[in-house]
């Protein structure tokens, strides 16, 4: 064992110029969940400029309602993913703060005051109850509307997000940009937030209207058994994570997976899985280079976008 052992080495800030030295050196010092940061930063680096892997962006829509939206939107927007798996919320969210602003507030609100001043809250978020509902049923009931008239009865969530980047016509957006650059955003659960419901309440006019998940699962059974390889990086849990997970089993399983979670493995729940437990169930390779990074969200990937940004 001693001939693998590498010595521990302090971190000296004052030879770092960069992000991305920092974090490579929190490698180097061996410590706790600093080095797996450094670890998921090495393997995005060899992914990304794998032109023969298909890459997967999976997060929950909460980090949407945050700035760290102008993050993901970079991630998309320079094209190191060619397809996005998220939930309903994400469309919410993006469309909502391209027409409307969202607030910083605070966990420790009284949340009966902060429903009577017209506000929801997210977290440490505070969403004006008209820059949400209200913002999200004006736009997209138009855009239903126009995509029947057209004569199409069936879309794919795909499609309607695809639409919804080109209808924002924003460049703070996660949609403007992946429909720019033609990258599928794929919403498995679709029905669960405000988009799916304002869909279901223009279907209880136009009953032959219809959302098409199956369409969606055959843009991701192409890209994943087309593949020759494959990576993903799955920020949080949920059905985004599951479904990146799921359709990667099929060729075999990821072979760059890079996990950030607060979740704990020890409910059994998915969220919580570490990368090594997909390894049993083949949604991710034996022999793929990967790591789960033990942190939230919205501290470490504007860290490690900005490391990545910097090294290419």
């Amino acid at each position: 064992m001693n001939k693998m052992l590498k010595e521990v080495k302090d971190i000296d800030l004052n030879d770092k110029r960069s992000v991305d030295d920092i974090i490579a050196s929190m490698g180097e010092a061996g410590g706790f969940s600093g080095r797996y940061l450094a670890d998921g930063l090495e393997i995005m680096k060899e992914m990304i400029v794998q032109d023969d892997c298909v890459k997967f962006l999976s997060f929950p829509a909460a980090l949407v309602a945050t700035g760290i939206r102008g993050v993901i939107k970079e991630l998309v927007k320079r094209k190191y993913f060619d397809a996005v798996i998220t939930t309903c919320g994400t469309l919410d969210h993006d469309l909502a703060r391209s027409f409307a602003k969202y607030y910083k507030g605070d966990f420790h609100l009284d949340d009966q005051e902060v429903e009577r001043d017209g506000y929801h809250r997210l977290g440490s978020i505070l969403l004006p109850k008209e820059s949400y509902g209200p913002v999200i049923e004006n736009k997209l009931q138009q855009l239903l509307k126009r995509i029947y008239d057209s004569g199409v009865r069936s879309i794919s969530s795909t499609r309607l997000s695809s639409m919804l980047g080109e209808m924002i016509n924003d460049d703070n957006s996660i949609l403007y940009w992946a429909n720019k650059h033609g990258i599928p955003v794929i919403v498995p659960g679709i029905t669960d937030g405000a988009v799916g419901n304002q869909i279901w309440f223009f279907t209880e006019k136009y009953k032959d209207f219809t959302i098409n998940v199956l369409e969606d699962e055959t843009i991701l059974s192409d890209m994943t058994f087309n593949a020759k390889k494959s990576g993903a990086l799955i920020v949080g849990g949920g059905i985004s994570k599951h479904h990146t997970l799921w359709w990667n089993q099929f060729r075999g399983g990821l072979d760059y997976a890079v996990y950030i979670t607060t979740a704990e493995e020890y409910d059994g729940s998915l969220s919580g899985a570490i990368t090594k437990e997909a390894v049993s169930w083949g949604k991710i390779s034996p022999n793929a280079k990967q790591v789960t990074i033990h942190a939230d969200g919205s501290l470490v990937l504007p860290f490690l976008v900005a490391a990545l940004i910097e090294s290419k």
